[in-house]
């Protein structure tokens, strides 16, 4: 009996041999020139709870270059903004720097950054998202913060659990080496959207580095307590994003805060004195914001304050 591979299967072997090696050479290139970029002022992180704002609440998801965030922001007594950058035109060096610059001008901090999803397909699809997963993660050195912040694909799309677990993988030694962390933030009818799927992503990813952002409105919204996420990850759980949900179970709809029916006081009570130190980044996420926006701004970081911790 001859148990000799195919040529076929030895091409394929030689072929996926390739594109891992490929991978590393490129990830540990990526990595050393990180290191050697010039890196704004690193933010102190908060040794306890801080609050931030993500610039979807005043952007929306059409891309704005930021304008709204940087006229709006000032007005509301946040300083710590998470900057979403969605669109191709936003992932330039340029518009990094142009980002520091505005930041420094309206003496506002970024702490965090959050782009588009996990997911690719084809033999390339992991090369793809570990190139641009990094390219966050060097940016955020950039302008002096540490947090990198993706959602997964729609369910049983684009390589499923199996692909995150693979990017995340490939880029939890950068991330460690960097000191930036690399967060998966849950969404309904998304891959990462039960307890079941970071469970099994956390199994295979043991690092201080890779860890989760707790969005309330989507777990509400698939149906899940957020003090039984609280309970099963309460070690893993590195970044918060606030939102008021319309209705428990029937799908993620944001609405002001005070008209939904997301409890804060006993989830947050709960994660800060089990030891959670991070931001708490008000998130309210419409296609387009609703007006008044930098007074609803105000009222939650009004409504948020009593959980701030130094």
């Amino acid at each position: 009996m001859n148990d000799s591979p195919s040529p076929l299967s030895r091409r394929k072997f030689l072929r996926d041999t390739a594109v891992t090696a490929g991978a590393a050479g490129m990830l540990g290139a990526m990595v050393s020139r990180a290191a050697a970029y010039p890196t704004a002022a690193r933010s102190a992180d908060p040794t306890g709870t801080a609050l931030a704002v993500a610039t979807i609440c005043t952007d929306g998801f059409s891309n704005h270059h930021h304008d709204p965030a940087f006229r709006l922001v000032p007005q509301t007594g946040f300083t710590n903004v998470e900057f979403n950058l969605w669109y191709p035109d936003l992932l330039t060096p340029r518009y990094i720097d142009s980002l520091a610059e505005r930041c420094a001008a309206s003496d506002l901090r970024p702490v965090s950054l959050q782009g588009s999803s996990f997911g690719g397909e084809g033999r390339n699809a992991v090369i793809h998202d570990v190139a641009h997963k990094l390219w966050f993660m060097e940016q955020a050195r950039r302008l002096g913060c540490r947090r990198v912040k993706f959602t997964g694909a729609p369910r049983d799309t684009h390589g499923g659990i199996e692909h995150v677990i693979k990017v995340c993988r490939e880029l939890a030694p950068a991330a460690e080496a960097m000191d930036v962390l690399l967060l998966l933030e849950n969404h309904a009818r998304n891959v990462l959207e039960r307890p079941e799927d970071y469970a099994e992503i956390f199994a295979a990813i043991d690092s201080s580095h890779v860890g989760m952002c707790l969005d309330t409105c989507h777990f509400e919204g698939a149906g899940i307590t957020l003090t039984s996420v609280v309970a099963q990850f309460r070690d893993r759980i590195q970044h918060v994003d606030l939102k008021d949900c319309a209705a428990f179970g029937k799908g993620h709809q944001t609405v002001v805060f005070g008209e939904g029916v997301t409890d804060f006081d006993p989830f947050l009570r709960d994660l800060i004195d089990g030891g959670y130190t991070g931001y708490l980044v008000v998130e309210m996420a419409w296609n387009q914001p609703r007006a008044p926006i930098a007074a609803n701004l105000s009222a939650a970081r009004e409504m948020f304050t009593p959980y701030v911790r130094d």
